[in-house]
């Protein structure tokens, strides 16, 4: 059986989503193909512990996603709601503690607590974030050009760039460089002199990445996560109503809103080209769908050595997909308590405690030390943590008066992504829970359900090729005009009419739908020049 679409997007994830809605919005007929059987891939609310409790699986905090796509789609009329996380709690073993209130003289006494010369080093460090964040930000939202292209068009774009770079004076470009090609340990150790706020800060570098804090290029990770915002606060963080599945399911609604049809249990088999254009997709059902434009938003390695034949795309290409780095070591807990934990150094509720971002890390040197623990070869003894309790604002997600948490953790090595290791990986996250218990006596007591999710089921059942949750590591060698293969960080490909817009991409590294939305306005201009090339074509004759 065949039938035919404008366009097939390839994975319902955020940003095939945000795809499918700007496509359908446009007046083509879309068809979205989900290998789950549940839309949202990494950003997805789940239920492993029976219907009373929502667990976001993977993905857990919003920042990233642009006002602007969220007023474009109206994501607010289908339900997209974020309730704003509270600040950076750090309760350590000693039995004190380390919070980063918004209120400036509130969060100076905090840091003061360990050093008065931190306390006042914090609103440079912050001052030289948001001057940095103000000229490489914009960049995010920007269609890479083809660096190295001499054809007019692509030396254009490639002129646009200054319009960026201007704004960087001589420090400022030296700082710039300094910060994309330094470590997070780099950066921190120049403002801050206490591993109280070393190892909190550090965390921000490292979350989600195959490298330690003293690894070069992991400052500009922590720059990545600052530039996002919700409701117009830069470096913002919120949980969504629902879970992450709650951003996924007002992007689904909107797609299907404007006419776009969304298929679960609808796995790609075969990308199908001739003479060097895409013509459709075959699912593993068997059933040919034809379509002029196909856009993935899988893991690169699955678009285009699985299902693709790679004979048919250049060498060079197919060897940078191939040398694509995209190790992890990340291991993701989700757990549901009979109650809310009660810290040593915080006693009581208090929402900007329970309901903010509970780091667990002594510091930096701890966190270097998990990671070497996973570079030789075994999981971290000391794994640190970056903890939230969506549930303190959101009521629908556990019954009343228990609670869901989410623990990002790392690390495990890496090669666990080649096979489950369940008994290393229980261990692990016994660790973990022994760590919380350390600084919360009694939490261990509270756990009612717990689930592990480490790098092979993430690959497996996800679809993230090593574990890793962006696609590809966020490294200064992968990132902009090389994300993911020379000559095409535009979200084209080598194919005509093939288009990528997953995580992989520019733009991707998060909740952001930056590729979805952009993915498009490359599909409309491609296909506004097709028609533009038959008048003039019919004119001449």
């Amino acid at each position: 059986m065949t039938v035919a679409r404008d366009a097939v997007v390839i994975g319902g994830g955020h940003n095939g989503l945000v795809a499918a809605a700007y496509l359908a919005r446009s007046g083509l007929s879309t068809l979205v193909c989900e290998r789950r059987g549940v839309l949202g891939g990494a950003a997805v609310s789940e239920h492993p512990f029976g219907p009373d409790y929502t667990v976001t699986s993977l993905s857990y905090v919003v920042s990233l996603l642009p006002p602007a796509l969220v007023a474009d789609l109206g994501l607010a009329r289908h339900g997209y709601h974020v309730y704003p996380q509270g600040p950076y709690f750090a309760p350590r073993a000693d039995g004190r503690y380390l919070s980063l209130p918004a209120d400036p003289s509130a969060r100076r006494a905090q840091i003061a607590k360990f050093s008065a010369r931190d306390a006042a080093a914090y609103e440079r460090y912050t001052g030289h974030l948001a001057r940095l964040g103000a000229v490489l930000g914009p960049l995010l939202d920007e269609i890479p050009p083809r660096l190295g292209s001499r054809r007019p068009p692509d030396l254009w774009r490639q002129g646009l760039l200054l319009r960026h770079l201007r704004k960087l004076d001589e420090r400022g470009a030296v700082d710039a460089t300094r910060l994309l090609t330094g470590s997070i340990a780099d950066l921190v150790e120049r403002y801050f002199e206490s591993d109280a706020m070393r190892g909190v800060l550090s965390v921000s570098g490292v979350i989600g990445t195959w490298a330690g804090p003293r690894s070069s290029g992991t400052a500009y990770v922590m720059l990545h996560h600052h530039i996002g915002g919700t409701d117009g606060q830069a470096g913002a963080w919120g949980f969504p109503r629902g879970g992450m599945g709650g951003v996924t399911g007002a992007l689904a609604a909107a797609a299907r809103s404007f006419g776009a049809e969304l298929r679960t249990g609808a796995e790609v088999a075969r990308i199908r080209t001739r003479a060097g254009r895409v013509t459709g997709v075959t699912l593993a059902s068997g059933e040919e769908i034809d379509a002029a434009t196909v856009i993935t938003t899988a893991h690169p390695q699955i678009s285009f050595l699985r299902l693709l034949d790679p004979a048919v795309l250049p060498a060079g290409f197919v060897e940078d997909i191939r040398g694509w780095q995209t190790r992890s070591g990340t291991v993701k807990i989700n757990l549901a308590l009979g109650r809310l934990p009660v810290f040593a150094s915080h006693p009581g509720f208090d929402p900007r405690v329970h309901g903010g971002t509970i780091v667990l890390a002594e510091s930096l040197d701890d966190v270097e030390t998990a990671f070497q623990d996973a570079v030789s070869g075994r999981p971290s003894a000391l794994p640190f943590a970056d903890i939230c309790i969506p549930s303190v604002f959101d009521d629908s997600l556990a019954p009343a008066g228990q609670h869901v948490m989410s623990l990002f953790t790392q690390w495990v090595p890496y090669q666990y992504a080649g096979a489950p290791q369940p008994a290393e990986i229980d261990a692990y996250a016994d660790r973990v829970i022994a760590r919380v218990e350390t600084v919360a006596p009694g939490f261990t007591g509270s756990v009612l359900h717990r689930q592990v999710i480490g790098p092979h089921q993430m690959q497996e059942e996800y679809g993230l090729v090593g574990g890793n949750i962006f696609h590809g590591e966020l490294s200064l060698g992968q990132m902009f005009h090389a994300r993911p293969a020379a000559g095409y960080a535009d979200l084209r490909t080598p194919v005509r009419g093939l288009y990528q817009a997953g995580s992989a991409t520019h733009g991707g590294g998060g909740v952001t739908g930056i590729p979805g939305r952009n993915v498009v306005r490359q599909v409309l201009a491609d296909r506004r020049a097709a028609r533009w090339r038959r008048r003039a074509g019919a004119a001449g004759r």
